[in-house]
């Protein structure tokens, strides 16, 4: 039988003391996804966001036929017709008080209530009753001899924490791609080990703290670096936040926990005389690397993305070509000249071919993008290995220092700003500001020579 705010609101007329065995859970206050005790802190923002989702009760009572604890219909109760927090709050703590107390007084959601309901609307004085010993199994005829009622609300009993995780690999695998679902698995895997190993992996769902949590993102953190635990932490925060929109938890705790501050890696330039070795070398050892460097350099794309290229996206009759960038399915760029006198000719190979083939133009080659792209990086190697080079330089290194050699030479007839405008439609950045903080990142920017201040 449903409760209603009416009866709620009248238990407090007719509690006394008394002692039974529990076959529910506490009832907890849904806040609209946020730590009540921290509101204070939120921004105008979030609490609007808050405000504007459901509030209610919610709590678990002992299925009679299975012995588990089984979560029941929501409670709102008209709690939702309050405007402002306290108001809100105010009114499902005082029904959260007088939900436990009727649970308290015998009320089972699986039993006719009807005397329980007629004695609190009533006014009189009650004498708590005795929780029914709920049994693994119910015949049939014993139902109608209690009078149980069919459930209104088919209930599905909790999760544990392997299965919650397993559901929402199984529906992230149709949200993402490929690539970023590999790694996405990846961390969740490490997390289902570290689970196992503490033997928390089978716990039910509601196990989970984000005491639990932190444990494992510090132990990320003593292992690699800041960067792979925010990356874990972004990783875990998206699966809760899919499990609380599935209504699998009532709220994602994890985004509460706070990222680290973690200094990107940024590959550095090239000096002249470096790229000048690099590609006197390459001329000798790998000239076919050489090609990949020039579509980075000249057309500032990521290896990735040279590595998704077909040969029917190069079209050198109107020197375009159509790559699948991070921003957008599909994006066209322009062929530079430079890069086009450097390119094969392509009219023979197969449309469906690889540009760049394992071992040469237009050939096939059945791998993933980023298996490509790491076969590029260990050929490169032995580029960085013949001349010394630390981990911050790359093939990448090349597109920021190309891209460094445009904007040296626009600022010399040109503003800055007029620079950043003109660079930033060949470069493909979305926003100037996008460009600028780019910029900053590879010291494109430098002053000029501030000697004569100082006279």
């Amino acid at each position: 039988m449903p409760l209603n705010s009416l009866l709620l609101q009248n238990v407090h007329e007719n509690v006394h003391v008394f002692s039974m065995k529990l076959n529910y859970s506490e009832p907890k206050i849904y806040t609209g996804g946020v730590d009540i005790s921290t509101w204070s802190k939120l921004t105008a923002k979030q609490k609007n966001n808050a405000l504007e989702r459901p509030w209610y009760l919610y709590f678990s009572f002992r299925d009679p036929s299975s012995g588990k604890l089984v979560r029941q219909p929501n409670i709102k109760a008209g709690a939702n017709r309050f405007k402002t927090k306290t108001e809100r709050y105010a009114y499902l703590r005082k029904l959260q008080q007088s939900l436990i107390q009727l649970l308290q007084f015998g009320f089972n959601p699986y039993e006719d209530n009807t005397d329980l309901e007629n004695q609190f609307l009533s006014g009189e004085k009650t004498q708590s009753k005795k929780e029914p010993q709920i049994k693994n199994q119910v015949k049939e005829k014993d139902l109608k001899k209690e009078n149980i009622k069919p459930k209104e609300v088919q209930e599905i009993p909790e999760k544990t924490i392997e299965e919650a995780l397993d559901f929402a690999l199984d529906i992230k695998v149709s949200m993402m791609n490929k690539n970023s679902f590999v790694q996405y698995s990846s961390r969740i895997g490490l997390f289902k080990k570290w689970l196992k190993s503490k033997e928390y992996l089978n716990k039910p769902l509601s196990f989970i703290t984000r005491r639990i949590i932190t444990e494992y993102l510090n132990e990320v953190l003593k292992r690699t670096s800041p960067r792979n635990r925010n990356n874990s932490r972004t990783d875990l925060a998206s699966t809760f936040q899919l499990l609380e929109d599935n209504e699998w938890i009532t709220v994602n705790f994890v985004k509460r926990i706070p990222k680290l501050k973690s200094v990107p890696k940024r590959n550095k330039t090239y000096s002249p005389k470096q790229e000048d070795e690099i590609f006197k070398y390459l001329e000798k050892n790998d000239p076919y690397m050489i090609l990949f460097i020039r579509f980075v350099s000249y057309s500032f794309l990521r290896p990735i993305e040279i590595c998704r290229l077909k040969v029917e996206d190069i079209d050198v009759e109107n020197k375009l070509m159509y790559i699948k960038s991070k921003t957008k399915p599909v994006q066209k760029k322009i062929i530079p000249q430079i890069l086009l006198d450097h390119l094969p000719d392509l009219s023979q190979k197969d449309p469906r071919a690889n540009l760049f083939g394992r071992y040469e133009i237009g050939e096939v080659w059945d791998a993933e993008p980023i298996n490509k792209r790491n076969e590029f990086s260990k050929r490169f190697k032995a580029v960085k290995d013949h001349f010394k080079l630390g981990s911050d330089y790359g093939i990448y290194s090349f597109k920021h220092t190309y891209v460094t050699k445009l904007y040296v030479k626009y600022v010399k007839t040109m503003t800055p700003q007029q620079a950043k405008s003109k660079l930033m439609n060949i470069t493909g950045h979305v926003t100037l500001d996008a460009l600028q903080k780019y910029l900053r990142d590879i010291d494109a920017e430098m002053p000029a020579d501030y000697s004569e201040d100082f006279a």
